[in-house]
C-alpha cells in the first residue's frame, strides 16, 4: 500500500507488472454506475422506441469500443500515459491545446458524477445533506487516488464483481414491468433520432481515449498486444452497454425514472434492498471518479511539465490532486443551478474535440510510426518532435469547424447538414475520417525522412 512514485514519466522494464486481464476490470467498473444508465435513458426521449435503443446501444458501443481499447494497446509498447505519447503528434507544447480541454474534462466528470453520488446518499440518509455528502464522498476519492495505479486496479476488481451482482438483480427485475404496446417493435424507424442516438453511444467509449493507455502502461512490454485490446474491449462494451441497456428498460416501464432515478430504483427493489442499493450506486461513482481524478492529475502534470520540469513526489501529489478535487467538489456544491446545465452542455461538445484528437493519434501510431517513438524526445522541448507540429494542429482545428454543419445540440446548436438528414448527429463520422486522411498523407514524407535519419545513426554507431 505505497503511493505510486510515477507520474507522467517512463515506466522501465523492472516495473513493469501485472496482467491484461485486470483492465477488464478497470473497464468493466469503471462503467458499471448511474451515469450511463441515465444515459441509456435518455435515447427513448430522442425518439426511438424500446427495439431500436436496445440495437442502437449494442452497435454504438461496439463501434466505439474499438477505438477506445486500440488505445489501450499502445500502453504497453511505450510505458508513458496517453496524453503525453500524444506530443509525438503535435508537438510538446501543442500537445497543450487538447490537454486543457481533457482536464476540464475531468473536472466535469467528477463533479458531475460525484454530484449523483452525493443525492444518492441523501436520498438514503435524509439528515446528510448534499454538500456534505459529496464533500466525504469526494474526499473518499482523493484518498484512493493518492496511492494510485496499483490500489485503483485492486479496488475495481472488487467492485467488478459487486456491479456484476447487483446489475444482474436489476436487470430481472426490470424485464418483470410491464412495457408500453409496440416497445419491441422494429417497425416506425426514424433516421434522425437514431443517427444522434448512435452518435452518444459510440461517443461514450470513444471520449475514454485521452486516458484509456493510463492503466496499462505499467503491464510488461512483451504483453500482447491483443490480450490488451481484447480486455479492454470486453470491458469497456460490456460496462457501458449494460446499464445503457438497464436505463433503456427502466425509463420504458417508468416513466419517472428521468426525474428521481434513485427513488424509481428504490421503490423497484423493495426496501430491505433498497439500502444496498443506496450503496452500490455511491460505490460506482466512487469507482469512476477515482480514474476522472486520476487522469485530471496525469493531464495536469503533462501540461505543466515543460515549463517546470516538475518531478511529482507523494506530496505533490496529494496536493495537486486535492486542488483539482476542490475544484470539482466547489463546482458540484456551488452549480446545482444555472452552472450544473452550462458545464453539462461543455460536457456534451467535448466529443466534438476528443474524436479528431484520437484520430490523429491512432494513425500516427499505428499506420505512421508503427509504435516507435524515441521517449526522451517526448520530454524535450528542443527534441525531434518540436514544440509544436502545425500540421497535426491544423488538421485538428480544420476538423473541429468541419463538423459545424453535421452537429445537432439540442437547444444550442444545430449545423444543416444535421437539418437536412432529419436531425441526425454524424459530426463524430467526421471527426474520424478528415483528421485520418489529411494527417496521414500531410505526415507520410516527414516520417520517412525520420526513418531514413534514424537508419543513417544507427550505421554510423556501427561504423
Amino acid at each position: 500500500m505505497l503511493v505510486e512514485k510515477r507520474s507522467i514519466d517512463f515506466i522501465p522494464d523492472e516495473e513493469r507488472h501485472g496482467k491484461p486481464s485486470s483492465l477488464f476490470n478497470i473497464w468493466f467498473s469503471g462503467n458499471m454506475q448511474l451515469t450511463p444508465v441515465m444515459t441509456g435513458a435518455a435515447l427513448l426521449a430522442l425518439g426511438l422506441n424500446v427495439f431500436w435503443a436496445v440495437v442502437v446501444v449494442i452497435v454504438g458501443n461496439i463501434i466505439g469500443g474499438l477505438f477506445m481499447a486500440t488505445h489501450s494497446a499502445q500502453g504497453p509498447k511505450l510505458g508513458i500515459p496517453q496524453m503525453i505519447q500524444s506530443r509525438a503528434q503535435f508537438g510538446v507544447i501543442g500537445a497543450i491545446l487538447p490537454l486543457i480541454l481533457v482536464m476540464v474534462m475531468y473536472i466535469g466528470s467528477v463533479y458531475y458524477s460525484g454530484l449523483l453520488g452525493a443525492q444518492a446518499i441523501h436520498s438514503a440518509l435524509h439528515g446528510v445533506p448534499v454538500w456534505l455528502a459529496m464533500i466525504v464522498l469526494n474526499g473518499i476519492t482523493l484518498i484512493v487516488t493518492t496511492y494510485g495505479y496499483d490500489v485503483i486496479h485492486a479496488v475495481e476488481k472488487y467492485f467488478a464483481v459487486i456491479f456484476a451482482l447487483f446489475f444482474l438483480f436489476i436487470t430481472v427485475e426490470a424485464f418483470r414491468m410491464p412495457f408500453p404496446a409496440h416497445s419491441w417493435s422494429p417497425s416506425g424507424l426514424k433516421f434522425g433520432p437514431f443517427m444522434m442516438a448512435m452518435s452518444i453511444c459510440v461517443s461514450w467509449l470513444l471520449t475514454y481515449a485521452p486516458y484509456v493507455a493510463d492503466y496499462s502502461r505499467y503491464l510488461p512490454r512483451n504483453t500482447s498486444t491483443k490480450a490488451t485490446f481484447g480486455w479492454t474491449y470486453a470491458g469497456g462494451v460490456l460496462g457501458t452497454a449494460w446499464p445503457m441497456l438497464v436505463g433503456v428498460l427502466l425509463i420504458a416501464t417508468a416513466a419517472k425514472f428521468g426525474q428521481d432515478p434513485t427513488g424509481v430504483l428504490a421503490k423497484m427493489v423493495g426496501p430491505s434492498i433498497a439500502p444496498i442499493l443506496y450503496f452500490v450506486i455511491v460505490l460506482g461513482i466512487l469507482g469512476v471518479n477515482v480514474l476522472n481524478l486520476y487522469c485530471a492529475f496525469m493531464a495536469t502534470v503533462t501540461t505543466i511539465e515543460p515549463f517546470t520540469k516538475l518531478k511529482v513526489t507523494p506530496t505533490k501529489r496529494l496536493v495537486l490532486l486535492a486542488i483539482i478535487d476542490a475544484v470539482a467538489t466547489w463546482i458540484g456544491i456551488q452549480g446545482q443551478g444555472s452552472l450544473i446545465t452550462i458545464i453539462g452542455d461543455f460536457m456534451l461538445m467535448l466529443q466534438y474535440i476528443m474524436v479528431p484528437w484520437s484520430a490523429i493519434n491512432l494513425v500516427d501510431f499505428y499506420l505512421l510510426r508503427k509504435g516507435n517513438y524515441s521517449i526522451k524526445d517526448i520530454f524535450d522541448l528542443n527534441g525531434r518532435y518540436g514544440r509544436f507540429n502545425w500540421t497535426a494542429i491544423g488538421a485538428y482545428l480544420l476538423t473541429i469547424a468541419a463538423q459545424i454543419p453535421f452537429v445537432n445540440i439540442a437547444g444550442i446548436y444545430e449545423g444543416p447538414i444535421s437539418t437536412a438528414l432529419g436531425h441526425a448527429d454524424v459530426a463524430w463520422i467526421i471527426a474520424l475520417l478528415l483528421p485520418s486522411t489529411i494527417y496521414y498523407f500531410a505526415m507520410k514524407r516527414r516520417v520517412a525522412a525520420e526513418k531514413t535519419l534514424d537508419g543513417e545513426s544507427l550505421q554510423e554507431i556501427a561504423g
